[in-house]
């Protein structure tokens, strides 16, 4: 059953004339924020139910996890840096003590620590704060770094001398990436054109006034970023679009060289770098769709040699080189794993060994962790699991002994021990397996079916590969499942994996997450009635065209700054991202193009259908997916008035993409997101009322 409030806001703001809703795309409009404000508040009368639980949620997050935070210390040349985080602090501090000294968090005096910045402190000033980028000088005497307080990516750029030197502000309104040279004195940060997209590279001495640009990128597809090899000889300028790219070095001892191009770009081929003295590791995709990995000597960047072959069942995903070899991330086409390849070089480039490190458990999450130095011979790596919680260990890659440096605490009745987690594979409708992921209390997940939770993505080639998430325990503490359908247009099966789920074959990406909840039910893993799907951002459009296609194959659905009206975004070339999009979506300048995102954008294809419960959630400053899309999804639904069960909105006024920027005010969303989620999964314990009456399956 569902229940409209007499002062229903659509109903009041409804203009008969613009029946998709489109004058909400009119920010400066005062009713247009009007209108959301009155969403919020008729979301709020319909959480008052679940206020109690909410809070409990909240509650038992927080005495699950660690508050009182304290990072792992990274040493440079100089300084052991760490950050820590007060056990009622939103934001970190982020601290450094000469190296030498032996680091004592415990030291009221802190003898010897300097503080660099203090984000918590800053936060009493911004209702909204997001670090960009922080870079330290060769001699770490200067700190410069980047920060958003509005939630719009839009970020300035700070300088301060070490360690108690005036801050200042050098740019408004830049992008977020920092790279410093080796000369101590010159800075490189990226600015946006028009449209919010990262086009051009400056360089800017701390002692001058101006900067100077550097580096331009005409080509409205693609997008600049900047990066330094480890050994730290070479800044390098990336240029991107979707499918191609393009390098730029600059010497970084001679930071006011031009930049040379590496390669010049051939559409379609993208490749990076990564460098040792003499010689430069290009991975790229160059008749090789799953990448492969060649030589060019540094003064000879055309000439590529062959040093790792195209190979059909792995794709080569990153190459991290040290002064006595390279660490290349690989991932596995049949188990959809990632694993570590260690090579250890010689002097003449020939390699001397070659082997996986190993994985503790599968299926994992395995990577490079902070590793600053070239010439370390211990390697941190950060692990975790949908069972197992984040782990920092170092690798000694000459003993081949494990040393733990850090692994998150759980607390409370639900431990790590207490998970189990399964791999299925279902049959999507061409045939193609598609794995999906489940966990559950080990003394239920072969004692099902149980209410669950189906989380999806499958865009831009990003993997969901596994990750322990603490406010999930409260899920599975009450009995029910959480599920992740790896589809195609993600990367967990490879670059086939994500090519088989973009363009003209994006529709694979909805199959593939009906496929993946009706192989939970047919497993007898989840309770076909009580199946709710999860969806942010790109993942809300795989998710909203998956209810369109079968609107009773979910109770629930949770769609968080979804991109669900993409026929009319990516009309508009003027918006943040668009024109980079091309090559993921389509230009829609092309009739077949247009055809095709036409059939599955969600706005596009909403009918009288019985959609299930829905919460949707929207930010204010949102420059990817403008606070517009969630709302117009909201009040098309409201008007179709053929949803099983409630449908909200709730915006949040003050936050960006991600969301609110305080750990806390994050954490309490997120609380008010599972209560409507263990609602639906009739998992609240909650008597019901009109307005919270389970929706029906």
């Amino acid at each position: 059953m569902k229940e409209h409030l007499p002062s229903a806001p659509v109903a009041r703001f409804k203009k008969i004339e613009d029946p998709h809703w489109h004058w909400l795309e009119n920010r400066d409009a005062p009713e247009v924020a009007e209108f959301l404000e009155a969403v919020n508040l008729e979301c709020d009368q319909w959480f008052e139910p679940l206020e109690s639980l909410t809070q409990t949620l909240f509650d038992s997050h927080l005495a699950r996890r660690e508050l009182a935070v304290t990072g792992l210390a990274t040493p440079f040349d100089h300084f052991v840096y760490w950050s820590e985080t007060a056990s009622d602090a939103d934001y970190p501090v982020f601290w450094r003590h000469p190296i030498g000294n032996d680091v004592d968090h415990l030291d009221i005096e802190r003898r010897g620590h300097e503080c660099l910045i203090d984000l918590q402190e800053l936060s009493t000033h911004n209702s909204f704060l997001e670090l960009g980028d922080l870079a330290l000088s060769e001699d770490e005497q200067w700190m410069a770094w980047t920060l958003d307080t509005q939630g719009n990516e839009y970020f300035d750029l700070y300088l301060r001398h070490l360690p108690d030197g005036e801050t200042i502000r050098l740019e408004r309104g830049i992008g977020p990436d920092l790279c410093w040279a080796e000369d101590n004195a010159t800075l490189l940060f990226t600015r946006y054109d028009t449209t919010q997209r990262p086009a051009t590279v400056w360089r800017r001495h701390r002692n001058h006034d101006d900067a100077v640009c550097i580096f331009e990128e005409d080509d409205v597809e693609f997008w600049v970023g900047l990066d330094k090899t480890r050994s730290r000889e070479w800044l390098v300028i990336h240029s991107a679009s979707k499918d191609t790219s393009e390098a730029h070095l600059v010497p970084a001892a001679t930071p006011e060289s031009a930049p040379e191009c590496f390669h010049p770009r051939e559409s379609g081929v993208e490749y990076g770098i990564d460098h040792r003295p003499g010689m430069f590791y290009v991975l790229h995709n160059r008749n090789a769709v799953h990448f492969c990995l060649d030589l060019a000597e540094e003064h000879a960047f055309g000439q590529w040699q062959p040093m790792i072959e195209h190979r059909d069942g792995t794709t080569l995903e990153d190459v991290d080189a040290f002064s006595w070899g390279l660490v290349l991330t690989e991932r596995d086409h049949d188990s959809a794993q990632v694993h570590l390849r260690l090579m250890q070089i010689d002097e003449h480039h020939d390699v001397t060994r070659d082997e996986w490190l190993p994985i503790a458990e599968m299926p994992c999450s395995l990577g490079l962790a902070d590793t600053p130095h070239f010439e370390t011979r211990h390697l941190r790596l950060h692990e975790e699991s949908f069972t197992t919680p984040p782990r920092w260990v170092e690798f000694d890659i000459d003993s081949g002994e494990r040393r733990l440096l850090r692994q998150q605490p759980v607390y409370g009745d639900v431990q790590p021990g207490h998970l189990a987690c399964r791999r299925l594979w279902a049959t999507s409708f061409d045939g193609e397996r598609v794995p999906v992921s489940v966990v559950a209390r080990a003394d239920l997940i072969d004692r099902g079916p149980l209410p669950t939770l189906l989380y999806g993505y499958g865009a831009y080639g990003q993997t969901l590969d596994p990750w322990f998430s603490i406010s999930r325990l409260e899920l599975l503490a009450r009995g029910g499942a959480f599920a992740v359908a790896h589809v195609r247009g993600g990367g967990d099966r490879g670059e086939p994996w994500y090519l088989g789920g973009k363009l003209e074959h994006k529709e694979n990406s909805f199959q593939d997450f009906l496929a993946a909840r009706n192989v939970l039910v047919e497993h007898g893993l989840a309770e076909e009635r009580h199946i709710a799907a999860y969806g942010a951002s790109a993942g809300g459009l795989l998710v909203a065209a998956s209810v369109n296609l079968d609107p009773h194959a979910f109770c629930a659905a949770v769609l968080d700054v979804p991109f669900v009206d993409v026929l009319r975004t990516m009309e508009n070339p003027d918006l943040p991202l668009t024109t980079a999009e091309y090559t993921e979506w389509g230009n829609p300048e092309e009739p077949e193009a247009h055809r095709r995102i036409k059939g599955y954008s969600p706005l596009n294809n909403l009918v009288p259908a019985p959609w299930p419960a829905v919460y949707l959630q929207g930010s204010w400053h949102d420059s990817r997916v403008p606070y517009w899309e969630p709302a117009k999804l909201y009040a098309r639904l409201i008007e179709l008035d053929s949803a099983r069960g409630p449908v909200m909105l709730r915006t949040d006024m003050s936050a960006g993409h991600g969301g609110a920027s305080g750990r806390f005010h994050a954490w309490r969303d997120v609380a008010r997101q599972d209560a409507f989620i263990l609602w639906a999964l009739g998992l609240s314990q909650v008597e019901p009322t009109a307005k919270t009456a389970a929706p029906d399956a």
